[in-house]
């Protein structure tokens, strides 16, 4: 009998091995993804708008 609860362990490790390893690798993908998207989406420096202060109330607004 002990020998079968070793290989049972043995199985049941692997698998939860497997999983992990799957799961992690699938995260690390969609991380990736959404890194990239975000690189893709921003603007080059001379297209973003600047702040200027509005000389009546003092505050910063985006300029055009």
């Amino acid at each position: 009998m002990p020998p079968l609860v070793a290989l049972a362990g043995a199985l049941g490790s692997a698998a939860i091995i497997r999983w992990a390893y799957k799961t992690a690798k699938k995260i690390n993908v969609e991380l990736e993804e959404a890194r990239l998207r975000r690189v893709v989406d921003q603007k080059p420096a001379g297209e973003m708008p600047t702040l200027r202060r509005d000389p009546k109330t003092g505050a910063y607004r985006p300029g055009q």
